[in-house]
């Protein structure tokens, strides 16, 4: 029964889950009655529970997570300011005399935006409702215009500055110290947000590039499937268009510079990055005149919806995971881990299938507020690289989210999608873009030095 108590607690808060319960008072909640169930049975200490206040006070002290509302304030204000339809405009304007050239288009705002949002739900929904329209008045495949739309739209979980990458540094961080102190090794090094955003380039660019050379190969392959903007649509040509594509291009790759070049020349901290980007989407709304009253009560009052989401879930799952470990939930996962054959390859790979399994039915914070602290002081004991880890674990969670039938980036785009496009296009579309996601992951498994490299040559 001892054995099973960590289990049962994991499996009764997936059930809840599943039957619709916000997820924060389903971690607090669930853990809570099974810590309950345990003190009758003798089989919990309570004094575990006095660790809560600590917890919560770490919480609310932390000055890595203040950068969760100012990315996301940033992001939402970039949304706010109709970036992605100048962008898209523009860029459908530049490549659509090539044959898969609106696709092409749609990829590279999608990496533009997940450079200056990274918000993946905003994305999706904001490149469906503005591009697949144009897409289909083209004469573009729906497959492939469905799946191009959500892979461009989950690039938000990979490319800096993702708050996946956010999240995942503040739990890495606690999880790499937890792990040096039970091999013994007192040492202030730790991985910071900056060390996971650095990291994380090279894999975002080369996802963007596979996605590219994908659409190329597709139009050259089957010139019907991404026809070229016909003549007669083109509306401006020559110098006209590089001014207009200076003039739109060059705001978010300012702010781009900004927020990440300040990170990577050391000049700041992801956290006063962040307020950096927050101010610049403020002052690129307003040099557009797109920056009202309205407008920013509106940009506000969502920052605020999803930050007090996020915080809210990260009180959960410290509960969660007082009581978690409590029951010897942790010593199980490392027995566990550390007994499988094969020794930290295997473990790596049982905890990324895991992984990727609960990305259908669980969002990214859940999994790496609950999951990622749980096994990541056991990788990492085992000699896992921090950063390698992380940008790992976001391409994991990127591929899930875009694998059908759960994938929650397919769920957004049904969303804004016509009644005429069937669910089973949009699965059909996604399935080249998981195997490129699969392949880049396996390219990071045999090759850490993708995610790797940069960090240690910067830092």
């Amino acid at each position: 029964m001892v054995d099973w108590m960590p289990l049962l607690l994991f499996l009764t808060v997936g059930l809840i889950l599943l039957l619709g319960y916000p997820v924060a008072l389903s971690l607090g909640g669930g853990a809570l009655l099974f810590a309950l169930l345990g003190m009758a049975l003798g089989l919990f200490d309570p004094a575990f529970l006095e660790a809560f206040p600590n917890r919560l006070y770490g919480i609310m002290t932390n000055e890595t997570l203040i950068a969760v509302p100012l990315f996301v304030f940033m992001g939402v204000m970039l949304e706010r300011s109709r970036i992605a339809e100048d962008l898209l405009d523009t860029m459908a304007a530049l490549f659509g005399p090539l044959r898969g050239g609106l696709g092409i288009s749609v990829v590279l705002v999608g990496a533009l935006l997940a450079a200056s949002t990274g918000i993946v739900g905003a994305t999706v929904v904001t490149m469906g409702l503005l591009s697949l329209p144009a897409m289909l008045r083209r004469n573009y495949d729906p497959p492939l215009a469905a799946g191009t739309i959500c892979a461009a739209g989950t690039l938000g979980q990979v490319i800096p500055p993702s708050i996946v990458l956010v999240l995942l540094g503040d739990i890495l961080s606690s999880s790499y110290q937890e792990a040096q102190l039970k091999m013994g090794i007192f040492s202030p090094d730790t991985v910071s947000v900056g060390d996971l955003f650095v990291g994380a380039l090279l894999p975002g660019l080369l996802l963007v590039t596979l996605y590219v050379g994908y659409l190329v190969a597709v139009a050259w392959l089957r010139p019907d499937a991404a026809p070229a903007i016909p003549h007669a649509e083109r509306t401006i040509d020559g110098e006209a268009m590089w001014r207009r594509v200076m003039r739109v291009m060059a705001p978010p790759l300012v702010l781009m510079v900004a927020v990440l070049g300040s990170i990577m020349g050391g000049l700041a901290t992801p956290t006063e990055a962040a307020s950096v980007g927050a101010v610049g989407a403020l002052l690129l709304a307003a040099i557009q005149r797109r920056l009202t009253l309205a407008a920013l009560r509106d940009v506000v009052r969502r920052t605020t919806i999803v930050s007090s989401m996020v915080f809210f879930i990260f009180v959960g799952a410290a509960i969660f995971s007082l009581v978690f470990r409590g029951l010897d939930g942790d010593r199980l996962v490392t027995d566990f881990l550390t007994s499988l054959p094969g020794g930290t390859w295997v473990a790596m790979a049982v905890v990324m299938a895991t992984l990727f399994l609960l990305g259908f039915i669980l969002d990214f914070i859940e999994i790496t507020f609950v999951v990622v602290p749980i096994v990541g002081p056991v990788l990492l004991a085992m000699g896992v690289d921090p950063v390698w880890l992380g940008i790992m674990i976001a391409i994991n969670l990127q591929t899930s989210f875009l694998t059908p039938p759960f994938g929650f980036s397919l769920f957004y785009f049904r969303g804004v999608a016509p009644a005429t496009m069937t669910t089973g296009q949009i699965y059909r579309g996604a399935l080249p873009f998981i195997v490129i996601q699969l392949l880049v992951l396996l390219l990071l498994a045999v090759a850490p030095g993708l995610a790797t490299w940069l960090p240690d040559a910067i830092y």
